[in-house]
């Protein structure tokens, strides 16, 4: 069974920062993509990042430059290395995979593109 467990959010002042954590199960890597998505309140969704098991990254505008995706084969988990933490970083931070498009070169970031799907982890961003 294809399972996802986010954590590491917290509250964390402007310009700090924070690794989250997504511990996957059921499923390896190499033939999933793997993604990170916000919501904050009264937004819509949005795509953070994305990673693919062969390597392809994917960077949303507010992510781009400011965060880093990367995989733990060892440790099954898939981490999201935020930097210079703004308040509109605020949000429950999910991670979600999706099963690799044989043939595909690149990785998807669309959340529609994406089957399972974490709790989720609250990120709170204050000065």
């Amino acid at each position: 069974e294809v399972q996802l467990q986010a954590s590491g959010g917290g509250l964390v002042q402007v310009g700090g920062s924070l690794r989250l954590s997504c511990l996957a199960s059921g499923f390896t890597f190499d033939d999933y993509e793997i993604g990170w998505f916000r919501q904050a309140p009264g937004k819509e969704r949005e795509e953070v990042s994305c990673i693919s098991g062969d390597g392809h990254r994917y960077y949303g505008k507010s992510a781009l430059g400011r965060a880093t995706i990367s995989i733990d084969n060892a440790q099954n988990t898939v981490f999201l290395q935020v930097n210079n933490l703004k308040p509109d970083d605020t949000a429950v931070y999910s991670c979600a995979t999706a099963k690799a498009v044989p043939g595909y070169i690149g990785v998807r970031c669309e959340e529609d593109a994406y089957d399972y799907w974490g709790q989720g982890t609250q990120v709170t961003v204050s000065s």
